[in-house]
């Protein structure tokens, strides 16, 4: 890893890890790393969520927030 170069590199390099360590999303990050996950790293799994859970409560299959971003940025590309 002491050959990064870019922050591209960094980043790529950040989110294996979370998938090598079996590691889950802090809940602080998990939006914004699901985000990364589903839109610019195209892993979309059906069910499940890597972001960890404070308390337990219903599961959604996707972050509601990220959901809305994906679709306000569907429409945006579909308008243009």
């Amino acid at each position: 890893m002491e050959n990064l170069t870019s922050f591209t590199d960094a980043l790529v390099s950040m989110f294996i890890c979370y998938y090598i360590f079996n590691m889950h999303y802090s809940v602080e990050l998990g939006a914004t790393l699901e985000f990364l996950q589903r839109c610019i790293f195209k892993i979309n799994p059906e069910k499940g969520s890597k972001v960890e859970r404070l308390e337990k409560k219903r599961s959604n299959a996707v972050n509601p927030k990220v959901l809305t971003l994906i679709t306000r940025i569907s429409e945006f590309e579909w308008r243009s």
